[in-house]
């Protein structure tokens, strides 16, 4: 299973380098990327849900092949990487499909 606790996976679908990595997550959460909202929480920590994001907009996998890398189902990998970019990127003229 990829898990960005595991440096390893990091580079390879994110091409950044685990201290990058860890400078993104960091600028997110000032950013507020981890609010409080009502409904189900979200099944994978921030770290994890950047990283199937990314690795979303980098490869050609299927949502079905990424969520069993990621040891999730369909369902929940879709609403990671379908809800579209944060609400910052949308001044930068992000889309869906890619990062601002």
């Amino acid at each position: 299973m990829i898990t960005a606790s595991e440096p390893r996976w990091i580079r390879p679908f994110t091409g950044l380098s685990p201290q990058q990595f860890g400078t993104l997550i960091t600028a997110l959460r000032k950013e507020g990327a981890v609010p409080v909202r009502k409904g189900r929480p979200w099944g994978l920590p921030l770290e994890d849900r950047v990283l199937l994001v990314i690795a979303y907009w980098r490869t050609n996998m299927t949502l079905r092949q990424l969520a069993l890398l990621f040891g999730r189902s369909r369902p929940p990998t879709a609403s990671s990487t379908t809800s579209g970019p944060p609400s910052h990127c949308a001044s930068a003229g992000g889309s869906a499909r890619m990062p601002c």
